[in-house]
C-alpha cells in the first residue's frame, strides 16, 4: 500500500507493504485484553533505517549470548556460565552498575553478530530477532508515556576529521510518545545522550504513525532525513566537524518484534503484557556492552579528548521512564517544537 506522507510542505511516498499491515493487525489482536492500550500500537512509529548503515536492529538474546560478564575488565568468576534474558539479573549481586557484557569475539575485529538483522521487505519485521521493547508508563490526569525502545548490537561511532570516536557494544535508543487520554501529544526522539521533542502533529507521518529516520552507525533518532551536526546537541562537541546521517533507507516496523511491558511508578516494577515475555533482563544494573578500553589496547585511538572505543550503556530502566516532563530531565529547559523547520 502507497502512503502520501508530508514532509514540511513536500509530499513523500512510503510503500507500506500488505503483509505488514495484516501482521500489524494479529499484534494488534493478540493483545486485546492485556495492559496494552490499543493507541500504542495504532500510533507506534515506523523506523527508515539510513541506506548504508551496516548494523542494523538485533535481537536481545543473541547479544546476550554472545557476551560474558567482567568486573573491571576481569571475567567475573560466579556470574552464570550461559547468560541470558532469564539471568541477567542476577550479575546486580556481583558488580552492579560496574558490570559490563564484554563480547566473546574481540569486537575491534567487528564479529558477524553485530551487524544485526535486516527487517523483512515484505513485513518490515526483523524476523527471528526480538529488537525493540515496549513500555507503558500510566501517570496523572490521562496521561500515558509509551515508550519504544530500539536495540542494536553495535553502535559505529561518526568519523570527526578522518577519526571514528565512540564506537560501542550496545545500542539503546528510543521515542516516547505521550499521550493525553487516547490522543498523541508530543514525541520524543533520543540522539546520544541528549534528544528533540516536537508535537506529534508537527512530524511526517505514515498514516498517523510518525516516521523517524535512525542515523548511520549511532542510530540516533532524528525527525527529518539529512546531515545533522552534533554541535547542535552537545555544545563541546565542536561545530562542523562530526555528524550524523540519515536517509530513507530499509523501512522497519518495530513494534512487529518486540517485547511489551507496564512500569508503576508507584512500585518501579516491570510487568510483561503476556506470560512468555521475559522480564528479569530489564532490571539488569550493568552495561549492555564492553568496558572502555584503556590507550594501550591495540585498536583504541584518542582524538581531542573522545576515544574511539568507548564504554557500553546502561538499558531502558535508565532511560528515565518516570520523567514529568517530555524532554530527558538533563535538558535544562524542554522545547517542543512546532514544525520541521525547528529540527536538528
Amino acid at each position: 500500500m502507497l502512503f502520501l506522507s508530508w514532509f514540511g510542505k513536500r509530499p513523500i511516498i512510503v510503500h507500506v507493504p500488505a503483509e505488514n499491515l495484516d501482521l500489524s493487525t494479529e499484534i494488534a489482536k493478540s493483545l486485546n485484553g492485556t495492559t496494552i492500550p490499543h493507541y500504542v500500537l495504532k500510533y507506534a512509529p515506523y523506523v527508515y533505517l539510513d541506506r548504508e548503515d551496516a548494523y542494523l536492529p538485533s535481537d536481545m538474546a543473541t547479544h546476550i549470548s554472545s557476551t560474558h560478564a567482567t568486573l573491571n575488565f576481569t571475567p567475573i568468576e560466579m556470574a552464570p556460565e550461559r547468560l541470558s534474558l532469564q539471568n541477567l539479573d542476577s550479575l546486580n549481586k556481583l558488580g552492579g552498575d560496574q558490570v559490563y557484557l564484554t563480547s566473546t569475539e574481540n569486537v575491534i575485529k567487528l564479529p558477524k553478530y553485530l551487524r544485526g538483522t535486516k527487517p523483512d521487505p515484505k513485513t518490515l519485521q526483523t524476523k527471528d530477532a526480538v529488537s525493540c521493547v515496549i513500555i507503558i508508563v500510566n501517570k496523572d490526569s490521562g496521561i500515558v508515556d509509551a515508550f519504544y525502545m530500539y536495540f542494536y548490537s553495535f553502535n559505529a561511532g561518526p568519523t570527526a576529521l578522518g577519526h571514528i570516536v565512540g564506537n560501542h557494544l550496545g545500542d539503546w535508543e528510543h521515542n516516547m510518545i505521550r499521550f493525553e487520554n487516547g490522543k498523541p501529544l508530543s514525541i520524543w526522539y533520543s540522539q546520544h545522550e541528549y534528544g528533540e521533542a516536537f508535537r506529534y502533529d508537527a512530524v511526517t507521518k505514515v498514516g498517523v504513525r510518525p516516521l523517524v529516520f535512525s542515523a548511520k552507525g549511532s542510530h540516533a533518532n532524528y525527525a527529518k532525513p539529512g546531515r545533522h551536526d552534533l554541535h547542535e546537541q552537545n555544545e563541546k562537541v565542536p561545530n562542523n566537524i562530526a555528524y550524523d546521517h540519515t536517509s530513507s533507507g530499509h523501512l522497519w516496523d518495530p513494534m512487529l518484534s518486540a517485547y511489551y511491558y507496564t512500569y508503576s511508578m508507584d512500585t518501579q516494577k516491570l510487568t510483561p503484557a503476556k506470560g512468555d515475555m521475559p522480564v528479569n533482563y530489564l532490571y539488569f544494573e550493568g552495561r549492555w556492552g564492553d568496558q572502555e578500553y584503556g590507550d594501550e589496547v591495540e585498536g583504541q585511538e584518542l582524538f581531542r579528548g573522545y576515544h574511539k572505543w568507548t564504554g557500553g550503556p546502561q538499558g531502558p530502566i535508565f532511560k528515565h521512564l518516570d520523567r514529568r516532563g517530555v524532554c530527558l530531565p538533563r535538558v535544562k529547559r524542554c522545547i517542543i517544537k512546532g514544525s520541521l523547520g525547528e529540527a536538528i
